[in-house]
């Protein structure tokens, strides 16, 4: 028996004006109990909207949120039961990092909401900050403070608005690992919203890349970044490197020479390389010069050449740090390591 889903959006559709384009057109999305899900796209592709529309900050033109199998559509944000954090923290800068989470539980009584909202600094690990004010904290206890706050009324689903955005880079690796943390420790789902590829691929049980308002490909992370279906999906989450091949069966003939393929395939195919998929052997007459190498840490990102003249094309390669390094202007050949994912 296949489990109902905690939240379903069923042809949600919003426009922001007659005879403007749909900012969300006909969207269908499920999120299960527990689940971690990111949705990621460029600006303007509608994942915000979407996420207003789920917590009932925007009323739909069209289609159903429903929270365990009921319509909450009509319903206004604060009947919901659903917590929000956002990228500004929303803190009340007035009233104690305690006083910031008992705000939102008025509705208890007074016992209860005191150990409530102890119990939720507790799991995100800022007890002994209850005494301080926003101001006196950093970026990132601000931030576990608002999620204490979203998370002390018991939510169904946390809805999570590019929150980490304002971080610095080491800041917000460090938090977006403890915030994951802290969902997993309590059981609550969420659904987060961020341009950041780095950021989705990390936090998400399950990647929504969307495109003009609508679902281009979701999936597991992995599944997802391995096997992207369109050139879109490939472009935006990680870096590819998109061929032109005439296909015959299991392999194809490209730039790169003959290479194996994710699925057989007759005819012209446009075939998807990542860059740590390709290994550089030399080759004085290899089809590939290296124009640029750029040293990453545990990486070197080379730059190739292929062809000349109006049809040359870069490609992009990564390498482990430990491996010899190959110097500008050496020509080589790339090996395809795997096979090249066709797209559709």
């Amino acid at each position: 028996m296949t489990q109902m889903p905690l939240l379903s959006l069923r042809d949600l559709t919003k426009s922001y004006g007659p005879g403007l384009p749909p900012v969300v057109q006909h969207l269908n999305l499920d999120v299960g109990e527990g689940e971690l899900v990111t949705l990621l796209g460029p600006s303007g592709c509608g994942k915000t909207t979407t996420l207003r529309l789920i917590a009932g900050l925007e009323a739909p033109d069209g289609g159903q949120v429903a929270l365990r199998g009921q319509d909450i559509t009509p319903l206004p944000p604060e009947r919901r039961g659903m917590g929000l954090v956002f990228q500004d923290y929303a803190l009340f800068p007035h009233l104690s990092v305690l006083d910031n989470v008992l705000f939102g539980l008025r509705a208890l009584p007074a016992a209860e909401r005191r150990q409530r909202a102890q119990d939720t600094l507790a799991l995100v690990g800022l007890t002994v900050f209850e005494g301080r004010m926003p101001h006196q904290l950093s970026g990132g206890q601000q931030q576990r403070v608002a999620l204490a706050r979203a998370l002390a009324v018991r939510p169904a689903l946390l809805l999570l608005d590019e929150p980490f955005s304002n971080l610095d880079a080491s800041l917000r690796h460090s938090t977006r690992a403890e915030v994951r943390a802290i969902l997993r420790q309590s059981g609550t789902a969420a659904l987060l919203v961020t341009h950041d590829q780095e950021e989705a691929l990390a936090f998400s049980d399950r990647v929504v890349v969307m495109r003009a308002g609508a679902v281009e490909q979701a999936g597991p992370p992995a599944e997802v970044y391995a096997a992207p279906r369109t050139a879109f999906v490939a472009n935006f989450l990680g870096r590819a490197n998109l061929l032109t091949a005439a296909a015959q069966g299991d392999t194809a003939e490209c730039a790169l020479g003959r290479v194996p393929l994710s699925r057989p395939l007759q005819g012209t195919a446009m075939l998807c390389l990542r860059p740590e998929q390709l290994r550089l052997n030399a080759d004085p007459a290899g089809p590939a010069e290296v124009l640029s190498r750029e040293f990453r840490g545990p990486s070197v990102a080379y730059t190739l050449r292929l062809g000349e003249g109006g049809s040359a094309q870069d490609l992009l390669v990564l390498r482990p740090a430990g491996e010899p390094l190959w110097a500008e202007g050496t020509r080589v050949a790339a090996e395809v390591m795997g096979s090249a994912h066709v797209l559709d």
